[in-house]
């Protein structure tokens, strides 16, 4: 084996890996979507559920074509569509997720069992 097919195939190996960590976060952002009620999202003025899970759903499909597309180009882990899928559901996770769970609770992470404290 040259140094060529060696690099080639290191190369291919990276990009599989964060192909999966990409989908991976995907996955987890559409289906954390799912779970929530949809007046959690209204209640704490981030859109929609069916906007965020048009989004996380979008880049979960982006994130699947990524990891079958293989290497760079617009759909892999590195190129265009899949930085911006990365990046939907990393806003998701970030900023929607932690909000819509408070909201979830029925208040904030305060409260007692006799009021705030």
């Amino acid at each position: 084996m040259d140094g060529r097919a060696l690099i080639y195939y290191v190369e291919t190996g990276i990009y599989f890996l964060l192909a999966l960590v990409a989908l991976a976060l995907e996955v987890w952002a559409f289906f954390d979507c799912l779970r929530h009620k949809g007046n959690a999202f209204e209640a704490v003025s981030k859109r929609t559920k069916t906007f965020w899970l048009a989004v996380t759903g979008g880049a979960l499909a982006v994130g699947l074509l990524s990891l079958l597309g293989g290497g760079g180009g617009l759909l892999g882990p590195l190129g265009l569509f899949g930085l911006v899928a990365v990046t939907a559901a990393s806003v998701y996770l970030a900023d929607v997720r932690p909000a819509v769970k408070d909201a979830g609770r029925g208040g904030s992470r305060n409260m007692g069992p006799y009021g705030p404290w």
